[in-house]
């Protein structure tokens, strides 16, 4: 079973990682549209999941305000998909995306520690992403969503790092 587990382990590791990897490069405005939905579906479940596990008071006002941002700005991305006439992924598509982008937390005592851990290295490759396709879109209604979104990005890297810290 623990061998099962490594190469489970193993293969979402390297779907991460060619996913990092294409997402280094700048994106057309139908692939951020599809990757963004994508990583906030797998915030959003992953947010909801911690939010039923966990104990902690701190966690669980966290993750509400996960879930009500990305929540929110998926919804923003849908109406830039539409204004802008783009073909999106179908939403079982993205759902099967979010699920690969998900991170496998621990039951027990471990699972506050590793939801704040993968929290803070989601929301910063996430920003990273934004900052980038700040930079190089030259889609405006992409490039305002990504200015507006990354001061609650970046709210919530600073309280996913005051979880990790505490815990």
């Amino acid at each position: 079973m623990k061998r099962m587990a490594t190469h489970i382990c193993n293969a979402a590791f390297a779907t991460l990682l060619g996913l990092c990897a294409s997402s280094a490069f700048a994106q057309s405005p139908v692939e951020f549209i599809n990757d963004a939905s994508a990583k906030g579906v797998a915030e959003i479940e992953a947010s909801r999941l911690a939010h039923q596990k966990s104990e902690s008071k701190e966690v669980k006002d966290y993750t509400i305000v996960v879930i009500n941002d990305r929540t929110t700005a998926n919804q923003h991305l849908a109406k830039i998909a539409k204004q802008l006439d783009l073909p999106v992924a179908p939403r079982e598509e993205v759902v099967e995306k979010a699920k690969a982008l998900m991170p496998q937390v621990m039951d027990g005592t471990t699972f506050d520690q590793a939801y704040a851990a993968s929290q803070v290295k989601t929301t910063q490759e996430t920003i990273e992403q934004l900052e980038q396709t700040a930079q190089t879109t030259d889609v405006p209604e992409i490039k305002a969503f990504a200015e507006e979104t990354l001061p609650k990005l970046q709210n919530h890297l600073q309280m996913a790092r005051a979880l990790q810290a505490s815990r």
